[in-house]
């Protein structure tokens, strides 16, 4: 990734400073400290791992015809690798500072193309046959405590011990993904431990700002206040859609905001959260892709049609304890299907629904299961781009003569085997992948190996 230009760097600094002047003299006369409980004490450094082995595979489906960016039909396997260490320090009070390095290796089924709805969290855009260094998120995180009730944070990755009140502001800049702030879901938004698949995990609309890894450098603002939050962010976009490095003068941004209201029914708790983002930037106009096309007598190409424009998109994410281990949750979203995804996903509607059930009930507190289903589609000027032989970030079957929405269905079944490491099996089926009715279902089984400390 190239290193923000001198702009950024002094805005970063800039925004460094104050932060630290926020966290010296405003966080202690803000706190309250009226709880009868004495707050916890304050984990001043920390360091955690964790490493992650996933081998996925699919057998041979039906398939008429196949493009550049099909799912291979003949059937594959593949494994992707990541280990990282989390290095957190706390410089002064309520900030702390995290580093992670992490190592990568592996692919993608099909070098992760074949799907819109992509069937594994832990593979990138990036494959590697030998193992890889990347520093994948260094950041300044403050909490100002705003008073209300004292409670417990537990020691986590990029979380250190301690307390804090219910009323709060958290700013985080620096190097993180957009998804560690914005559109969380405790039952489904972690590859490592949960469901795999892009568009449960996230809300396949939602194209956050990101590296081909996922990551992007920027900064967000959260303000807690009762059971509400409003958070806001400014993230820097690649050089262009689906590319290896972000823009340095971040002259290519994307504007990310979030209102959550969390709630109780019948004593369980719940949440809802409405994300809308406006990316800024050089992209294609399918119509425009199209036109071209037509005259050169060429396939459509985005590149050759793109312009500084606007693409908008808004989300919504609900999760609701119905029971103390069953857990439901659903995304929806819908993005402007005129213009073309710029980094995460060639999807324009979609609408997940799911469930998770902790252990509790067979004694085994620490297992899992999880079932979710997802429904994605695209505009139908998009349809037309791909029937063209236009290609899409992770699609592109040559022709689509018979369009249709992509359906997923995804279950896991999570099984600790001593503290600390887990195996997981799981299971998807595509049926038309790439919104092509013309090939698959495709049955996709996966195993997952997962340890942290």
């Amino acid at each position: 990734m190239r290193p923000p230009g001198g702009t950024l760097s002094k805005g970063l600094g800039a925004i460094l400073l104050g932060l630290s002047l926020l966290g010296t003299f405003a966080s202690p006369a803000l706190a309250d400290t009226s709880d009868a409980n004495p707050p916890a004490p304050n984990q001043t450094w920390a360091l955690h791992g964790q490493t992650t082995f996933t081998e996925q595979a699919t057998p041979a489906f039906p398939s008429p015809y196949q493009g550049t960016n099909s799912m291979n039909p003949n059937g594959e396997g593949r494994e992707t690798f990541d280990a990282t260490i989390f290095a957190g320090l706390r410089p002064w009070a309520g900030a702390e500072i995290w580093v992670n390095q992490e190592v990568e290796q592996g692919f993608g089924l099909d070098g992760t193309l074949g799907a819109a709805g992509f069937p594994s969290g832990e593979a990138y855009k990036i494959g590697a046959s030998a193992p890889y260094m990347r520093l994948q998120r260094a950041f300044l995180r403050q909490t100002i405590d705003l008073g209300g009730a004292i409670s417990t944070v537990d020691a986590a990755a990029n979380q250190l011990g301690g307390s804090r009140t219910e009323n709060r502001l958290v700013f985080t800049v620096g190097k993180i993904s957009v998804v560690d702030v914005f559109d969380t879901n405790q039952y489904a938004h972690d590859p490592r431990s949960d469901f795999l698949n892009w568009s449960v995990i996230d809300t396949g609309t939602f194209d956050y700002a990101a590296d081909p890894w996922g990551y992007t450098i920027g900064g967000a603002v959260e303000w807690y206040q009762g059971n509400w939050t409003v958070r806001g962010g400014v993230f820097d976009l690649s050089t262009q859609p689906n590319s290896l490095t972000l823009d340095a003068g971040m002259h290519e941004f994307q504007l990310v905001g979030e209102v959550e209201r969390r709630y109780k029914i019948a004593g369980k708790d719940g949440k809802l959260a409405i994300t809308g983002f406006l990316s800024r930037a050089r992209m294609g106009d399918f119509a425009d892709a199209i036109a071209a096309a037509q005259i050169s007598g060429g396939l459509p190409s985005l590149a050759a049609a793109r312009r500084y424009q606007s693409r908008p998109g808004i989300g919504a994410n609900l999760e609701q304890q119905i029971t103390d281990t069953v857990g439901l949750f659903a995304r929806a979203g819908f993005a402007d299907g005129s213009v073309e995804p710029y980094e995460f996903a060639d999807i324009d509607r979609t609408f997940a629904l799911g469930l998770s059930m902790s252990g509790d009930r067979w004694g085994r507190k620490d297992d899992a299961v999880g079932l979710a289903g997802v429904v994605n589609g695209i505009s139908k000027i998009h349809e037309e781009f791909l029937n063209d032989g236009g290609l899409g970030i992770l699609i592109g079957d040559g022709q689509l003569p018979h369009p249709g929405l992509e359906e997923i269905v995804e279950t896991y079944y999570k099984a600790n085997v001593i503290k600390g490491v887990d195996v997981s099996f799981d299971f998807q089926l595509i049926t038309n992948p790439a919104y092509n009715t013309d090939r698959g279902p495709v049955p996709v089984f996966a195993t997952r190996l997962h340890g942290q400390f």
